[in-house]
């Protein structure tokens, strides 16, 4: 078996409203950066899986967002895998 790194990104569906990411897009506009538009507001979880190949840690990594990462009614995600970093690293 290999461990993978496994990045899920979860955001709002398009469409949907956005309250967090709207009152971001305010603030922003109130400290003077105008020209920022659609602020969406989401999440990104990081998991080191274990499995036989990427493709394998993929639909696992799909499997937990469909069963409690992300509500499928509400938000999407987007699922990117990598070999993972070395154990012990620190990131800023």
């Amino acid at each position: 078996m290999s461990h993978f790194h496994v990045e899920v990104r979860i955001k709002p569906r398009a469409g949907l409203l956005d309250p967090e990411g709207k009152a971001i897009q305010h603030a922003l506009d109130s400290l003077g950066f105008e020209g920022v538009d659609n602020v969406r507001v989401g999440k990104v979880v990081d998991l080191e899986v274990e499995a036989p190949s990427e493709k394998e840690a993929i639909d696992r990594a799909t499997q937990m967002c469909r069963k409690l990462l992300a509500n499928p009614v509400t938000e999407d995600f987007g699922i990117t895998v990598s070999e993972p970093t070395s154990a012990g690293g620190s990131e800023a």
